[in-house]
């Protein structure tokens, strides 16, 4: 699927940095180098360093409201400066291919002043801009950075979530923990899983995949809207083990090795997909909440099992307690990793974000009470 890319303030602008790094090191493309990263500030940031200087947009740099270190105020004025300023991100945009695109990707940290209030605006902007969809990637906030992250990230979920094709969402709080951290830095597992779904369908040498995923199934996949989460599993292998013809035995059922190998790769991919499923989600919610759900499993095709892929699925199905999976092949020659990919689109039951709201309503209630009990000024 080719995707362009918008940053939007400093986590947005270091997401997607860290999406081209990934898609650099697995050798794929599917932005073709179309990004461009937007905040509001008195100085570029230095953070960035995939994107060129000519597609990094500062904006708001004169307004009275703004900082070195960004917006002195909430999300209303980062809105204010980011419409102002509009006809020179409409430059920036001209300067990649969105109407080649199949669509467009804003990430965006929602805690922030500029991630909720600016990433709501472009949000609407490319909608009515672009016949392409529009998705949004919406980190949250972590609860130690307090009431204002919290009441910002509220306000971007009621704003960006219905103008989105679909909103992938991060929770910074359970990528904190210790026992959910395995060892990898958290944007760059978000990032890993966005190329992982993304890319799916790149062609990778001559391998021929028996069900092969497109830019159509992820885009049906979204299409729902709302609260998308991913879930990511990996193992290593050794590839290059069953040539073509073997290969093409095995879809049919036939095996010309020993059983118990390839009951061995069946419980692998199996396992591999629920683990994908029930451990590393990008946010915890109840798989039973979503409407659709996308598998994707990538890696060398020698690795793959079609009697485990289908197991696994028909596993995903009831846990879900829907009929609407797609699943796919994803084959890499050159990869040594095999991959499940878990998309649960639309979910509903998401703890993190009732949450975020719950802490948002009372922060504006304390705010109220406060207000009212000052006295008036003389």
């Amino acid at each position: 699927m080719e995707l362009a890319l918008v940053g939007v303030g400093a986590t947005g602008s270091r997401v997607v940095d860290c999406i081209r790094e990934i898609e650099a090191e697995t050798g794929r493309t599917f932005t073709g180098g179309n990004a461009i990263v937007c905040d509001i500030s008195r100085s570029p940031t230095d953070d960035v360093e995939t994107v060129p200087e000519d597609r990094r947009v500062l904006i708001g740099d004169t307004h009275p409201q703004v900082t070195v270190d960004g917006v002195d105020g909430g999300p209303d004025i980062a809105a204010e400066v980011t419409r102002g300023d509009l006809p020179e991100i409409r430059r920036a945009l001209d300067a990649i291919d969105v109407y080649d695109a199949d669509g467009v990707l804003v990430a965006a940290g929602l805690g922030s002043a500029t991630g909720s209030g600016a990433g709501s605006v472009l949000v609407e902007e490319l909608q009515a801009t672009y016949d392409e969809p529009v998705y949004a990637l919406g980190v949250l906030p972590a609860d130690e950075d307090g009431d204002a992250a919290a009441l910002n990230a509220a306000r971007a979920i009621r704003t960006i979530v219905p103008a989105a094709a679909s909103t992938i969402t991060f929770d910074h709080d359970a990528w904190l923990k210790p026992e959910a951290e395995n060892g990898e830095d958290a944007t760059r597992a978000l990032a890993r899983r966005i190329c992982t779904l993304f890319a799916a369908g790149e062609r990778d040498s001559n391998t021929i995949a028996e069900n092969a995923v497109d830019s159509s199934d992820v885009v049906r996949t979204l299409e729902p809207g709302g609260i998308v989460s991913i879930g990511h599993a990996t193992t290593d292998v050794v590839s290059g083990g069953a040539g073509l013809f073997a290969r093409l035995l095995s879809w049919f059922g036939y095996d010309p090795d020993e059983p118990a190998d390839r009951t061995t790769d069946a419980a692998k991919v199996n396992s591999l997909v629920q683990q994908a499923t029930t451990s590393r989600l990008t946010v915890p919610c109840d798989v039973a909440s979503a409407e659709r759900a996308l598998v994707v499993l990538s890696g060398p095709p020698s690795a793959f099992s079609r009697r485990g892929f289908e197991s696994a699925r028909q596993w995903l199905e009831e846990e879900a307690d829907t009929v609407e999976i797609l699943a796919g092949d994803d084959p890499r020659d050159r990869s040594s990793t095999l991959e499940a990919l878990v998309v649960l689109s639309n979910v509903t039951d998401v703890p993190r974000i009732d949450d975020l709201q719950r802490a948002a309503v009372a922060t504006q209630r304390d705010d109220g009470e406060a207000a009212a009990a000052t006295p008036p000024s003389e």
